[in-house]
């Protein structure tokens, strides 16, 4: 299998996975797949280079091919580059030092535990980068209005149960 850094390396390659990731997210066939002639168009390139292209990609296993008569169309098939998403993650936030008590909520903020295909989801939608904004102050609210009713929970429990339980136990207040 040949090294996928090295695939995608080539700014080309990178150009045909984003056409392709395009078509596939707004549904512009049926399967998502685009023709080579199409794919020839939009990017303003030779037949002949973009075919050379592809067969790098598909040998990489980041695209699948389908003929259609005479033609060749092409898919793009995300899961290789899910394990370079998975290597490329503990170095995006390398240089920040984290408390262990906050890692496990950053991860969940930055979306670590959330699977690839939902994270690409979230990513095409409008403001895509408010969301996690969003969302960490909405989970750092809810856990404070959490750990206020919890507190304010002891302190009803202190005063209507501990309390006078010690008090008729004859052991103060």
């Amino acid at each position: 299998m040949p090294d996928l850094f090295a695939v995608i390396a080539d700014g080309t390659r990178r150009d045909l996975l984003a056409v392709l990731l395009e078509a596939r997210a707004a549904g512009e066939s049926a399967t998502g797949d685009v023709s080579v002639g199409e794919l020839v168009t939009r990017l303003g390139i030779s037949q002949p280079t973009v075919s050379k292209h592809l067969r790098v990609l598909r040998d990489a296993g980041l695209v699948h091919v389908r003929e259609g008569g005479q033609h060749r169309f092409y898919g793009i098939d995300t899961e290789p580059l899910e394990a370079i998403e998975d290597w490329l993650i503990p170095f995006l936030g390398a240089e920040v030092e984290v408390d262990a008590s906050v890692a496990g909520a950053f991860a969940a903020w930055a979306g670590a535990g959330v699977p690839a295909p939902i994270r690409r989801a979230a990513e095409s939608i409008p403001d895509a980068g408010d969301v996690g904004s969003s969302l960490g102050r909405a989970v750092a609210d809810a856990q404070h209005r959490a750990s206020s009713a919890l507190h304010d929970a002891t302190n009803v429990l202190d005063e209507r149960v501990i309390v006078p339980v010690r008090k008729r136990l004859g052991r103060g207040a």
